[in-house]
């Protein structure tokens, strides 16, 4: 039994952020009903990266395990008293409508907790629920520009740097995981449900919150110099260097100490603090060309050996093989009906009494739509009569 067994979730969301966190709480053992239009949601057809599965495209795929789907329009009335009638018995309401569809919809928060008070409503945004940038679109390298985390890294002649992830809306996903978790141990407490939101842009900035630090009590603007390091407000060195067949990282390692390592006098005696920021570039620079002239295995068994920062630069090639994602488990293999086999990262907190679990891969459109009906007490008939009406939808 996951720790969340027993609990109900309606996701009622698109794209990634949404399901995302609605898949965390599946991992854990929650009943996750995924409510999708009798079409299914739109990122079912939306190919990742060119990827498109048989069926079921990659995104989709890889964000709505452990899920049950109920395919139903919300746009009539029985369909949304369908969805009326399942809140009753939820835990938890997870939607990232665009602002004002929630209350068209008859699903705001208002209107839900007036029927179940102990619900935990989450509602996830770009910019927030109200404000000047209500209505503007929250995507995620967007919200990466806007955040000011492109101008942390690289050279001040490269462009902005966005992040090789789609990383706010994995952030997004964790805090909105974090706020339902949180809310439901208030609830088991007092009783109460609540209204959580969570928004993109509050999520990005909040992680931020070292060098955004920095910058407001410590007065340190953001100063990108001339060779590119990987963060603006970390000493040198810090960055990605070429060898002779790849690259490595090496990360604020003793100035002294490397510049032996690399036969480089001019590191040799600077201090790691003061001489670090001072010569940023200089250091940056001299590294750069020492470590054209070996492997990147031979630095990094001499580096690792005396102790210095560093790692190798990986591929998804790369990570896929690597010994230790293979010695904890990383990646969590399954058969589909219609995908075959799937392979695809699993949930990462381990629990000693109760691990998550995989009991489900992707629903297909509506696969479960009957299920979930009966749940409710509708009998076949009535069911066969929604199907033929349109109001649900399944294979």
């Amino acid at each position: 039994m996951g720790i969340l067994s027993g609990y109900r979730v309606l996701d009622c969301s698109i794209a990634m952020a949404g399901p995302f966190a609605a898949q965390r709480l599946g991992d854990l053992g929650a009943d996750v009903i995924k409510v999708e239009p009798t079409s299914g949601e739109w990122q079912r057809h939306a190919s990742a990266g060119g990827a498109r599965g048989n069926k079921i495209n990659v995104s989709f795929l890889s964000l709505n395990r452990n899920k049950r789907s109920l395919a139903v329009d919300l746009k009539v009335a029985e369909g949304r008293q369908i969805l009326l009638d399942l809140v009753k018995t939820a835990d938890v309401f997870l939607q990232n409508y665009r602002p004002g569809v929630a209350k068209r919809l008859g699903v705001d928060y208002e209107t839900l907790s007036a029927i179940n008070p102990r619900l935990i409503y989450v509602s996830m945004s770009g910019y927030g629920e109200d404000g000047p940038y209500v209505n503007y679109p929250g995507q995620d390298l967007l919200l990466q520009a806007m955040s000011g985390a492109m101008l942390s890294a690289g050279s001040a002649d490269q462009p902005p740097q966005p992040a090789g992830q789609y990383l706010v809306d994995a952030i997004t996903a964790y805090t909105a995981f974090e706020g339902a978790l949180a809310a439901l141990l208030h609830r088991e407490r007092t009783g109460e449900g609540q209204l959580v939101q969570v928004n993109m842009l509050d999520a990005i900035t909040t992680i931020q919150m070292q060098e955004l630090s920095v910058f407001t009590v410590g007065g340190k603007p953001q100063t990108r110099s001339a060779e590119p390091h990987a963060h603006c407000y970390i000493r040198a060195p810090y960055g990605v260097f070429k060898t002779t067949d790849g690259h490595i990282v090496v990360a604020m390692a003793s100035l002294d100490k490397l510049g032996r390592l690399i036969d480089e006098p001019f590191l040799q005696g600077l201090n790691d603090e003061a001489d670090s920021w001072t010569y940023r570039d200089e250091i940056f620079a001299c590294i750069r060309i020492k470590l054209l002239s070996r492997s990147s295995s031979e630095w990094l068994d001499l580096f690792r050996a005396q102790d210095i920062w560093c790692g190798p630069v990986y591929g998804y090639a790369d990570l896929v093989a690597d010994p230790q994602i293979a010695h904890n488990g990383t990646f969590i293999s399954y058969d589909h009906p219609t995908e075959g086999r799937v392979k695809t990262p699993g949930f990462p907190i381990r629990f000693s009494k109760s691990p998550a679990m995989l009991e489900r891969g992707a629903p297909l459109v509506g696969e479960h739509t009957r299920e979930v009906l009966a749940d409710l007490a509708l009998d076949q008939a009535d069911i066969d009569r929604l199907l033929a009406a349109g109001v649900v939808g399944a294979p």
